[in-house]
């Protein structure tokens, strides 16, 4: 990583981190970074069954900041290539999760070794809940730096595996993937105005306790983005948080209402699917 970058203007202020991080993570400063602010009350958080019923494990969220949410915005490729329409994803899960209470850090452009390092720093900081959300292009099973070098979704994941002895031990961790799993593309899709996530190809269930992954499509198949509009995905997800999360449903819950509302959305008749998939914790309890 280039050490001479000043991308990390606001980071250390931003984590309430001392300056012994800056010194033992020399490698954050490459990364283009950016902050917003905080809510004053955090959010109430529920949990539900998908009948209806309240379920006794619910996830205590009391800080404050409820969490971190990283977002992850790959748009300028090494290449030249652009994704057009991420900002306007990244710009919207900024705005839906800051109003839930979290701390938001944008990180713009990384490559493959940035994405890893700065995962790694976030999975040992303090929350109620985390939330990590990657806009870039995929392939099967792995997500891709702005380098084009993959890292896989299950490297991910496992950084926040419990056995480790993080602090999100116990606590819920979200992973919102906007990117290609595959080149295939699912049928009643017209293609104006609409760009895939794919860069040419196992969809695995975390291993880790507390851990949900959503995914804007399923297993080799193309994840669609508007150049102008954003992700089907992503647009719906936000709107849905939006409309759900002060009624007290849970992202369970909420992430089959998406799954629905892209199905149903129309470039003329459209039958798309996203991925979902959450472990039980490690007494068996899903919460």
């Amino acid at each position: 990583m280039n050490k001479g970058e000043d991308k990390c203007k606001d980071f250390l202020n931003l984590l309430q981190t001392d300056g012994a991080i800056e010194e033992t993570f020399p490698q954050l400063a490459s990364l283009q970074l950016s902050c917003t602010p905080l809510l004053s009350e955090p959010v109430q958080v529920s949990s539900c069954q998908h009948d209806g019923n309240m379920s006794q494990d619910v996830y205590q969220i009391i800080s404050q900041p409820v969490g971190l949410c990283v977002i992850i915005n790959n748009n300028n490729f090494k290449d030249g290539s652009q994704r057009r329409g991420t900002d306007k994803d990244a710009q919207s899960l900024a705005e839906v999760f800051r109003s839930l209470g979290f701390r938001v850090l944008m990180c713009e452009d990384l490559n493959k070794d940035q994405m890893d390092q700065a995962l790694t720093f976030v999975a040992s900081l303090h929350g109620d809940a985390f939330i990590c959300s990657i806009l870039s292009h995929g392939k099967k099973g792995v997500v891709l730096g702005t380098d084009r070098n993959p890292l896989p979704i299950k490297e991910i994941t496992r950084k926040f595996r419990g056995c480790d002895q993080s602090v999100l031990i116990g606590k819920p961790k979200v992973f919102l993937i906007q990117a290609c799993q595959g080149s295939n593309i699912q049928r009643g899709v017209q293609m104006n105005d609409i760009e895939i996530d794919d860069d040419t190809s196992p969809l695995t269930i975390p291993e880790e306790a507390d851990v949900l992954v959503a995914m804007a499509t399923v297993e080799d198949h193309a994840s669609l983005r508007h150049i102008v509009d954003g992700s089907w995905f992503v647009q719906s997800l936000c709107e849905q948080l939006k409309e759900r999360c002060p009624r007290g449903e849970d992202i369970v819950s909420i992430l089959h209402y998406v799954n629905d509302d892209v199905a149903h959305r129309e470039t003329t008749s459209l039958a798309k699917q996203i991925f979902i998939s959450m472990n039980k914790s490690q007494t068996g309890n899903t919460k």
